[in-house]
């Protein structure tokens, strides 16, 4: 009998969940929830009460026996930087996540969630390559100077699940192959995946490498240093114009890319710009991994949901072929990359690792 296994994955104004049986998605749902709906609560850490409560009003709308699960599977959240792997959630994880000791962000609720019902239910809930997974060498974590340190912060859930896909598919080991792994979302991560190990990879979240539907990227220093002194903006503006406002949202108003590829299409001159742009500074982010590497690239993988565009695969392939061959994988697949994460640690083929404060 195939084993069950419950997905979780919260975002900021939505939850989705997910059910598997094996390898196989019996269902999955988003729930949606109002600005008015999260107000009454002071942090988001203290949602997780009522984002529990929903997910399993789902489960009964949907008649799934919830003792039937073997184990549930949260989205990791802002932790202290931690190998990547599957984590069993624990005391110290919990305590650092409730105190928002590292950062507060809505896959924090991950952890909470699966481990308050997998309690329940006597089962393990488990936590998988949450985006602090950090496995920089020690070159590419030195910056300008001293006061400051490159940090890894990206997509790794689904970098990860993808690298090992492409590896499996070719019958390789993951751990045998040179990769760049683009992830193109809200945010754009490119990985250098050098024998399992992203030993190099830009900080999505809030400053570097190309510029993304709603983040700045890179941006020119002394301005910016500039524009924080100016007396004009406060740090919460300069931070929303690094991360939420920057990106196509600064140039075009929409952090939509199938709006900008109507506006291109349509012939609207900033809209092509800016389109281009976004696959200048993407191609170069990976002509820089390739260089990391001598070159030696086995393949370079496109995923996340920019790379359902073609166009955008179109321009990157014609940028960086002679690096290596293109494998695409659209999409986000991060529900069954905790599904997978899950069955593997059930099954013993995924180390269980603790997390330690």
């Amino acid at each position: 009998m195939a084993q069950s296994v419950l997905v979780i994955n919260p975002g900021s104004t939505s939850t989705k969940i997910a059910l598997f049986e094996g390898n196989a998605r019996i269902f999955d749902h988003s729930l949606s929830h109002s600005s008015e709906e999260l107000k009454p609560f002071p942090t988001i850490a203290s949602q997780y009460e009522f984002r529990k409560k929903a997910i399993l009003e789902v489960l009964a709308a949907k008649g799934f026996d919830i003792g039937q699960l073997v184990a549930i599977v949260g989205r990791g959240g802002v932790l202290h930087p931690i190998p990547s792997g599957v984590y069993r959630v624990n005391e110290a994880m919990k305590a650092d996540i409730l105190a928002a000791k590292y950062g507060e962000h809505a896959s924090n609720l991950g952890a909470l969630i699966a481990d308050d019902i997998a309690a329940e239910l006597g089962i393990p809930a488990y936590i998988a390559d949450p985006v602090v997974v950090d496995e920089l060498s020690d070159v590419a974590r030195v910056s300008g100077h001293k006061l400051f340190r490159r940090i890894s912060i990206f997509h790794a859930l689904n970098q990860k699940a993808v690298a090992r896909r492409y590896a499996a598919e070719q019958g390789k080991n993951y751990e045998a192959l040179n990769l760049i792994v683009v992830h193109m979302g809200g945010g754009v991560s490119i990985g250098l995946h050098r024998q399992g190990l992203v030993e190099d990879v830009n900080q999505a979240l809030s400053g570097e490498g190309p510029f993304s539907p709603e983040r700045s990227g890179t941006l020119p220093v002394n301005q910016l240093a500039k524009i924080c002194f100016s007396g004009q903006y406060s740090e919460k503006e300069v931070m929303k114009m690094i991360s939420g406002a920057g990106g196509m949202v600064s140039f075009l108003g929409t952090n939509d890319m199938r709006e900008v590829e109507k506006l291109r299409l349509a012939g609207d001159p900033a809209a092509t710009l800016y389109f281009s742009a976004f696959v200048y500074q993407v191609g170069k982010t990976i002509g820089a991994m390739a260089a990391a590497v001598k070159g030696k690239v086995d393949a370079i993988i496109l995923t996340g949901g920019i790379a359902y565009d073609k166009d955008v695969v179109a321009g990157l392939k014609e940028m960086c072929s002679f690096i290596a061959p293109f494998t695409v994988y659209p999409g986000e697949g991060e529900l069954e990359a905790l599904a997978q994460a899950g069955l593997g640690a059930i099954n013993g083929t995924r180390p269980v690792l603790e997390y330690k404060a």
